[in-house]
């Protein structure tokens, strides 16, 4: 692997992608793509008597004396538990735990992977609110922090809040934030390359969900003031009064220029569009956008609209997926977001270490920045140690460490 690797797949990864068979996806997954290794040896009597009996009376009794020590002496501090429903799964929608099990093992092998990370994948039977939480509760002595995954909205915003309230460690839901966290970074990549600044940008985010909340929350968070949210029966605005409690929210707090209607209305003028939908968007709309325009069309296996689309009338495209160029991906922000957090010992993860975590990202590729390259590679070795030391730092400065 190099020091900084390109952007995007080559053409000859590319076709390497496509040429994959049913029997080698099938092959990568047998038996599961996890596995426990031990950290001591267990080769001799002496190692055995170490390690379990009588040795470990001994831990567990300072550890019942002083339950602190659980920390140095077992896995859990710097265990992530990866935790589904199986409810809204990538773009398979609601597959229930057991067939959203293997991409819960992929997020573990990605923690540890890229932050070093233990990960297990836990995938529960249940979409009640209360017994998620509950669960978790009674769970909390086995890890030390929580990665919400692929929950549907709006129950994933009761639950992370309720979560968050209830645990000591750091807990968060990676559809909603890592998402969150990886736009912000492309956005301001964006910008840079074009010389704008961000907080003047108008913004139009496609979608009201879980990712769509989350990002226009950073968003705004991060000094952008024009951002409309579109769902599927238009411009979320004051005036509707079909709105659950979440849109009503982001109602108060977007669309300053009062806006209403469609999509179309929406897009007329803009100069971003962040796809976070399953829909897709129509040619003329785009076509509508301001010039110089930036659009991140990030439904994944299908954006909202090709990229090569795109490119007729805007002058950055980006994607979700590995064979386009401006790949955004939540692999940049969730190992060293998660690592940093551990790092600190921080008990929550707060709106400012999402954004510390943005602009590491980015920094990692500020000398390099170019309308193809508005981010790093989701395989670049320099991102999460750079978002862990950004992480770890905005928690001790917030005090939450």
């Amino acid at each position: 692997m190099t020091d900084a690797p390109n952007a995007t797949a080559s053409k000859e990864e590319v076709q390497d992608l496509a040429a994959i068979t049913h029997e080698e996806i099938f092959a990568g997954h047998l038996g599961g793509k996890l596995s426990v290794e031990l950290s001591s040896p267990l080769e001799t009597q002496r190692d055995l008597s170490i390690a379990y009996t009588p040795g470990v009376a001994q831990v567990s009794r300072a550890i019942a004396e002083d339950e602190s020590l659980a920390k140095r002496y077992t896995w859990t501090d710097r265990l992530v538990v990866v935790v589904s429903d199986g409810s809204a799964v990538l773009g398979l929608g609601d597959i229930g735990p057991r067939a959203s099990l293997p991409v819960m093992e992929g997020k573990s092998a990605l923690f540890k992977k890229f932050a070093g990370l233990d990960s297990i994948p836990i995938v529960l039977d249940t979409k009640d609110v209360d017994e998620i939480v509950e669960t978790l509760i009674r769970l909390r002595p086995s890890f030390g922090a929580v990665n919400l995954e692929d929950i549907s909205a709006p129950r994933c915003f009761e639950i992370e809040k309720r979560v968050v309230e209830a645990l000591d460690c750091p807990v968060m839901h990676d559809d909603q934030h890592g998402t969150a966290i990886v736009v912000l970074a492309a956005l301001n990549g964006a910008a840079a390359v074009q010389g704008r600044a961000t907080s003047g940008l108008k913004v139009v985010v496609s979608g009201a969900g879980a990712a769509g909340v989350a990002c226009t929350n950073i968003l705004l968070a991060a000094g952008v003031a024009d951002v409309t949210v579109l769902d599927s029966k238009g411009i979320v605005s004051r005036d509707r009064a079909d709105l659950n409690p979440v849109k009503a929210d982001l109602a108060q707090r977007t669309n300053p220029r009062g806006l209403t209607g469609t999509a179309a209305d929406a897009l007329a003028g803009a100069d971003v569009f962040l796809g976070l939908s399953a829909g897709t968007i129509a040619e003329e709309l785009i076509a509508s956008m301001a010039p110089e325009s930036i659009v991140f069309a990030m439904s994944n296996p299908d954006p909202e609209i090709h990229p090569a689309v795109a490119h007729k009338y805007a002058a950055i495209v980006a994607t979700g997926r590995s064979d386009f160029p401006n790949q955004i991906n939540n692999v940049l922000a969730f190992p060293g977001v998660f690592k940093g957090a551990l790092d600190a010992g921080a008990r929550r993860i707060t709106e400012g270490m999402k954004i510390a975590a943005a602009n590491a990202i980015l920094g990692v590729v500020a000398d390099e920045l170019a309308v193809d390259k508005i981010v790093p590679s989701p395989l670049d070795p320099r991102v999460a140690p750079a978002v862990a030391d950004a992480v770890a730092a905005a928690a001790r400065a917030e005090g939450v460490a």
